[in-house]
């Protein structure tokens, strides 16, 4: 299921509610040709991964949150973890978090095989 989220204080209990889970929230407009054709793919994902939350953000409706989570384009999907944003920045020092501590070993290898 995917829950419509209208303004900042439905979007914060729907994190707090979510804990730990992963939030997926999609920002998108009833006009948007890519957004009318990408809904029906992130129902049935909300409906398959159930371990996860999704939401909806009509920017048309809440500008005021596409403005704060800095919506430029639509559709756009933001994801969530305890709260908090996830950002490629975050991911990124997992990665090298990870890497550094040797769980990742594989050298990278040039085109000709040397590293």
């Amino acid at each position: 299921m995917v829950q419509i989220i209208k303004d900042m204080d439905e979007l914060k209990t729907f994190l707090k509610a979510a804990g730990s889970k992963l939030v997926v929230v999609e920002f998108s407009a009833k006009w948007c040709g890519p957004c009318q054709k990408i809904c029906p793919l992130v129902h049935a994902m909300s409906l398959q991964y159930r371990n996860v939350m999704f939401a909806n953000v009509d920017v048309d409706d809440s500008r005021d949150l596409a403005q704060i989570y800095h919506v430029k384009v639509i559709p756009t999907f933001q994801m969530f973890k305890k709260a908090q944003k996830v950002t490629l920045i975050s991911r990124l020092k997992r990665a090298f978090c990870c890497n550094g501590s040797g769980i990742v070993s594989k050298p990278y290898l040039s085109d000709n095989g040397n590293e």
